[in-house]
């Protein structure tokens, strides 16, 4: 079988780079090499890889090499693009001057756009419309995640409670959204994953005041204290009716990201006995200082799993915030050994849906699995 050579630049000074690749994922789409040798251009099949083996392919590129090159790999176009183990669009691979050999591996591809199995896929619908939250007066839509057998077992699951449900899963959210089902998928690939989420829609105008727990000068008196007791004293009861719950502690948790982690906190803190793991991305603490020495009077004597995360191109306060938190927990920890948490900060997320959603697996995965 002849070896598959492409020229990208056509000096006399060409250097010759061999590119291997490994995959578990094999199926019938060919892969191909995309990067700034080619323009990013897409299935070109002068870029195709040559199959050598189940899952593997080679390609012997000649280019001029004077400065660092970028590539991706994919099978076809941007929507069978690689992915991570997590079903996260990696960074751009980079091979610097004097490389002559490249070895790669790629667990994971999107087939269509989608990056989990459809196999696996959770079944999501809304439970009602307008949830009424008497403690507001207001009623809100509220949706359900499950596995995708739920109804072929009756098995009871952890459940995972989630604010802003309008940037979990649909694809036509404006400023992006988790895409929690699809990474519930891959969790489920990798033989974890079984739990049911509830995901309670914000208040649009009213998400600020509805997810403040204090009164700020800025922002007037916040709604956050009863918006928590609308979760503990009405949405739990009736989903651990209307669902094969879970319902202790330990199987419970809460979750969000931004002015969506804060009020998560908050519950978290104020409620011990209904919640044990807790899900805080980008959490808004900016908004008041009160949620500090809310976390100093935090007392438990059962255990709490507590996963924080930022990007540091958030900004310089977010990071500090969340390392003045930790702080609080690990000396809660010397006192109380029934405090477990985690910090992770990303070197380049942004304060934004798609870094959140890139997280979300590995929290699930840290706070329901790991800590079993």
């Amino acid at each position: 079988m002849p070896i598959k050579i492409h020229l990208a630049l056509t000096p006399s000074n060409l250097t010759e780079v061999e590119f291997y690749l490994d995959t578990p994922q094999n199926d019938h789409r060919p892969v191909f090499l995309s990067g700034t040798f080619n323009q990013w251009c897409e299935a070109d099949p002068t870029f195709e890889m040559q199959r050598i083996g189940e899952g593997k392919y080679h390609f012997r590129l000649q280019t001029d090499h004077r400065h660092p090159l970028f590539y991706s790999y994919h099978k076809g176009d941007w929507n069978q693009e690689e992915l991570d183990d997590w079903g996260n669009v990696p960074e751009k691979r980079k091979i610097d001057r004097n490389v002559r050999e490249i070895r790669d591996h790629v667990p994971r591809w999107r087939m269509n756009g989608l990056a989990g199995s459809t196999q696996f896929m959770p079944q999501k619908f809304i439970i009602e419309d307008d949830f009424e939250i008497p403690q507001l007066g207001k009623r809100r839509r509220c949706w359900a995640l499950v596995p995708h057998d739920y109804y072929q077992t009756k098995k009871r699951y952890p459940v995972l409670y989630l604010q802003d449900a309008q940037n979990l899963f649909n694809e036509h959210a404006p400023f992006g959204n988790w895409a929690i089902d699809q990474k519930l998928s891959i969790l489920k690939e990798m033989g974890i994953g079984d739990l049911i989420i509830i995901a309670i829609e914000h208040g649009g105008r009213d998400r600020i005041k509805e997810y403040s727990p204090f009164a700020t000068e800025k922002f007037g008196p916040g709604e956050g204290a009863l918006y928590a007791k609308f979760i503990v004293e009405t949405l739990k009861p009736y989903v651990d009716k209307k669902f094969r719950s879970l319902p202790h502690r330990i199987h419970t948790g809460i979750g969000g990201s931004s002015m969506g982690g804060l009020i998560s906190v908050y519950t978290a803190i104020n409620y011990p006995a209904i919640f044990s793991k807790w899900m805080i991305f980008s959490p808004s603490f900016w908004l008041s200082s009160e949620i500090f020495k809310e976390a100093k009077k935090f007392d438990n004597n059962e255990p709490s799993f507590v996963y924080l995360y930022g990007g540091r191109k958030e900004s310089a306060l977010m990071e500090q915030q969340l390392k003045s938190f930790t702080e609080i927990l690990a000396n809660k920890a010397l006192d109380n050994r029934y405090i477990y948490y985690k910090l992770s900060l990303h070197p380049t997320a942004k304060h934004h849906e798609a870094d959140w959603g890139a997280e979300f697996p590995k929290a699930v995965k840290w706070l329901f699995f790991d800590n079993e």
